[in-house]
């Protein structure tokens, strides 16, 4: 397999309050990890700024106009309860996005099998209209409009196995039954949506919360009897993975039991999907994770997955 890291150093610079979660040192620890000789056959390519026409895929002028008013021009504005924008935040988020566009181009030209995406801020809890969980534009869900404006993708099926549901994408994605959106999370949790019944207008909503102190066991069968069986009747062109990393035993901000080598069988079952219906085509974007341990382990594992297939 040929699998792409995007990657850039603004993302560094998405500067949040001292003791906030979602912080730079993420990416350092991930990086530190991805400096290992295992990785030596991993293309790193640094992500460009995507344009701001690019946001407006996935959502109105206006939510972007709101965010841009946002940027201070020095020191830490908040957005929301948790969401917060320091100079460099913009350009970091836009980034972010075209380190996702591109990854689709280079997996929709046959360049790479498949590609991480290591940026920040994240994505998936932002809505249509609003930024929220840390979250100011949905990446996940601009990349899966790309795929079908650029390259004519007709079932795109996101999974989302971060430990907070993906509210936003799940938003986005309501009423459109060319996007599967799949999401193992734990509930009750932040933010509070997720359950079983939500389904979508179209039916392509699929649910599977988790409660807490649920392990590796508990994981595996909700995505097998969900998550696998929704994908093999939708029978993907494309797959992209909201991947975060909070779900780790370690991780300070749920109850999800889980271990490094969970998210490595999880990705080995995406690819199984992917080289069925999609021609391998895998993208996987960072989005939560905030015990360093537990995330330079789980991505890790993950990207080995990625590469080896």
């Amino acid at each position: 397999m040929t699998t792409f890291l995007y990657e850039n150093p603004v993302f560094l610079e998405h500067k949040v309050p001292e003791g906030h979660p979602e912080r730079p040192d993420r990416l350092r620890a991930l990086n530190l990890a991805l400096d290992h000789p295992n990785f030596a056959e991993l293309k790193r390519v640094e992500a460009s700024k995507g344009s701001e026409d690019l946001v407006l895929l996935a959502h109105p002028e206006q939510h972007l106009r709101s965010i841009v008013r946002e940027i201070p021009e020095e020191d830490i504005n908040q957005l929301e309860a948790d969401t917060y924008a320091s100079p460099q935040s913009l350009v970091a988020a836009l980034t972010a996005i075209g380190g996702a566009v591109a990854a689709v181009d280079a997996v929709f030209a046959g360049e790479a099998d498949n590609a991480f995406v290591a940026a920040r801020p994240p994505g998936h809890h932002a809505e249509k209209n609003k930024a929220m969980g840390f979250c100011f534009f949905n990446t996940v869900a601009i990349a899966a409009r790309h795929a079908q404006k650029a390259h004519g993708a007709e079932r795109i099926a996101i999974v989302d196995w971060d430990v907070h549901h993906g509210n936003g994408t799940q938003d986005i994605f309501w009423d459109d039954p060319s996007v599967l959106f799949c999401s193992t999370h734990q509930m009750p949790l932040y933010p509070g949506t997720g359950a079983k019944d939500e389904t979508g207008i179209k039916h392509n909503i699929v649910n599977a919360p988790l409660s807490p102190n649920s392990g590796s066991e508990h994981f595996r069968d909700a995505f097998r009897t969900r998550v696998l069986n929704a994908l093999d009747d939708f029978r993907p062109d494309f797959v992209l993975i909201s991947a975060g990393f909070d779900a780790h035993h370690r991780d300070p901000l749920a109850q999800i039991n889980l271990v490094a080598e969970d998210f490595d069988w999880a990705t080995g079952r995406l690819m199984e999907i992917a080289g069925r219906s999609a021609g391998n085509r895998v993208v996987s974007l960072l989005e939560g994770g905030y015990d360093l341990q537990g995330l330079a382990e789980s991505a890790g594992m993950h990207t080995l997955r990625l590469m080896r297939g």
